[in-house]
């Protein structure tokens, strides 16, 4: 299916320009921070970072897989992790007064460990530095070995987030070969094994070739891991490099799945062209929905 030429209505944003996004853009600069917030290009980058949430990326910023939807660079072997970065990290949330934190990295294969332990630190320096700053993390695959993906549960985020970009049928298109569906599931399950208290999310990209069933189907086998949280957006294509966009699906089909998967038992679904797996991740239902959970724990 040829790529259509011109974006909907629905897909158009201002652009950035609040005090606080200029001052979260300056302390993540000098502190040699990336954000995948400018990574990833997302156009919610205004929105989220003026609402006081912004989701940084660790491990570096050149990852070792080269999936076809993703704008980070790729290497077989990026530079050395830097040991400064988890106390770096912590000091730019405390400094920024950020109130939800959404921590993610780069896939690192290259690493004996694929970066656990940096990522674990990161956690920890955060939780420490700002403990009453929520924390999402979104986590690699980790090859599926359980043992990584527990380094990472064991510092208690509120969320830990895995994502399975896609339906099963368009995984080997979408995704690095490294990647799988059922491996992501894997982790999914395992985040819930590790801790059944932990609070576990995912995120589905549409417009990629997938049918509307096939998106139902991959929102029951996320249930059936007991994942508690999901988003669900549009996927941009980031250059011409980059997997085409097959089509811009409607809002309306937003919102029946998101209808549809609050009836099949998800705690929270943001469905919508503009959403992406940390779009507003401080959103008023979530912060509230996580006090709730830390006031009665």
């Amino acid at each position: 299916m040829a790529q259509p030429r011109t974006k909907p209505p629905w897909l158009k944003v201002r652009l950035p320009g609040s005090p606080r996004y200029h001052r979260i853009k300056r302390r993540a600069r000098a502190l040699s921070l990336t954000t995948v917030c400018e990574e990833a290009r997302c156009p919610n980058i205004g929105e989220c970072w003026g609402d006081g949430t912004a989701t940084f990326m660790v491990m570096g910023d050149t990852c070792t897989r080269g999936c076809r939807f993703c704008a980070v660079k790729s290497l077989r072997r990026p530079p050395p992790l830097d040991p400064d970065e988890p106390r770096n990290l912590a000091r730019a949330i405390a400094e920024m007064e950020l109130d939800y934190v959404v921590i993610t990295s780069v896939d690192r294969d290259d690493l004996e460990d694929q970066g656990a332990a940096h990522f674990a630190a990161c956690v920890r320096e955060t939780r420490a530095a700002t403990p009453g700053t929520l924390i999402e993390v979104l986590i690699p695959d980790f090859r599926g070995e359980v043992a990584l993906v527990s380094e990472v549960v064991a510092t208690q985020p509120d969320v830990v987030g895995h994502n399975v970009e896609t339906v099963e049928r368009l995984t080997s298109v979408v995704r690095d070969t490294r990647a799988g569906y059922r491996q992501s599931l894997q982790v999914l399950s395992a985040i819930k094994s590790l801790d059944p208290t932990r609070y576990s999310k995912s995120s589905l990209m549409l417009g990629v070739g997938e049918t509307e069933d096939e998106v139902l189907d991959t929102l029951r086998d996320l249930r059936a891991v007991d994942v508690d949280f999901l988003t669900v957006g549009q996927y941009l294509q980031p250059s011409t490099r980059h997997l085409p966009v097959t089509s811009f699906v409607e809002p309306e089909v937003f919102d029946r799945i998101r209808d549809l998967g609050l009836e099949m038992g998800f705690k929270y679904v943001a469905s919508g062209p503009l959403v992406r797996s940390s779009y507003k991740a401080g959103e008023f239902f979530l912060r509230e929905y996580l006090d709730e959970h830390r006031a009665t724990a």
